[in-house]
């Protein structure tokens, strides 16, 4: 998957990992994931989606720290994020706000089985173990769309490794260390 990464991507990492401020940074980031996906959402159901994308997003950034804490890297922790919110979005018939194409799900699930087995996530529960006890809130599903998909924001190409663009539009492969590495 090709992500971008800067230093706010490692700003947002330390803040999530900082006891005293761990909610506050987590309920802005899931704003911000929400606002970013309503807004390629198809408008006509963007605004259905809201609650479940808050709920999708909240559960995924646990998911984001549990990577880290086993030793993902910064990149790999937040594609891992990302891959698993492509799946409900995939599983919703929501191809328009898909990230890779729907024909990549089972090699961006392979590259991180290990994780995904440990943690019961699958592309049909994609969130597995991280999911609320009360689970997500429903929204509307656009199956007819996985008939003819269109994935009008989805970069295909790049299902073997974490691809990074950095500020300048250089493409690393892996992602950077932290927020000075070049």
């Amino acid at each position: 998957m090709k992500l971008r990464q800067n230093a706010k991507h490692f700003a947002y990492r330390k803040s999530l990992e900082t006891p005293g401020i761990r909610s506050v940074a987590k309920s802005g980031l899931v704003r911000l994931h929400t606002k970013i996906f309503t807004g390629k959402a198809d408008p006509a159901h963007a605004d259905d989606r809201k609650a479940h994308l808050d709920g999708l997003f909240d559960a995924t950034m646990d998911a984001y720290l549990r990577a880290l804490q086993e030793g993902y890297s910064e990149a790999e922790a937040r594609e891992i994020t990302h891959i698993q919110a492509n799946f409900d979005f995939y599983n919703h018939g929501w191809t328009e706000m898909m990230e890779f194409p729907a024909d990549e799900l089972e090699e961006h699930y392979d590259r991180y089985g290990e994780f995904f087995d440990r943690w019961d996530v699958t592309i049909a529960d994609p969130l597995g173990q991280f999911a609320p006890p009360e689970g997500l809130p429903e929204a509307p599903s656009t199956p007819e769309k996985l008939e003819d998909p269109d994935h009008p924001h989805a970069e295909g190409g790049f299902a073997d490794d974490v691809y990074v663009e950095t500020d300048d539009g250089e493409l690393v492969v892996g992602g950077r260390e932290s927020a000075d590495s070049d």
